[in-house]
């Protein structure tokens, strides 16, 4: 009696369809970015991103991360953004895009890297600590 073998499945073949993830956060906003072989369209949460971004600022700040790799009209970039303001969500935006960028073409990390687009932003708002009326801010003293 003979054993069935089997062949492995052949790697399956890379075509102008990959797509590229990649996460950013900012604050409490995460964004999760796929970008994809395209023309240069931006679309955020269903609408393109100058309809959803009101400030000139963030729609700026989105693409230079495509500016800095020469990639403005090499790819589509399609976002979902969650939490945080809009200029949260813009920074979070920045992040995910500049991280899939890395993955679609590695060899733009120096540049991306010097402009600073892979660098997550750490900061976060305080917590409030009890017997405060904030983070730091306390009661007010009154002597009478």
């Amino acid at each position: 009696m003979s054993t069935p073998t089997t062949t492995p499945a052949p790697a399956p073949a890379v075509t102008d369809k990959t797509v590229w993830w990649g996460t950013g956060r900012r604050k409490t906003a995460v964004a999760r970015v796929r970008l994809k072989k395209g023309t240069g369209r931006l679309v955020v949460n269903e609408l393109e991103y100058d309809k959803y971004f009101d400030a000139v600022q963030d729609r700026l700040m989105i693409l230079s991360p495509l500016q800095t790799a020469k990639a403005v009209n090499r790819f589509d970039v399609f976002a979902n953004c969650d939490g945080g303001g809009k200029t949260g969500q813009a920074g979070a935006m920045v992040l995910g895009i500049a991280r899939a960028l890395l993955k679609a073409d590695p060899s733009q990390e120096l540049a991306l890297r010097d402009a600073g687009f892979l660098t997550r932003d750490g900061r976060m708002k305080e917590r409030k600590k009890y017997g405060r009326r904030g983070a730091r801010r306390g009661f007010q003293f009154s002597k009478r």
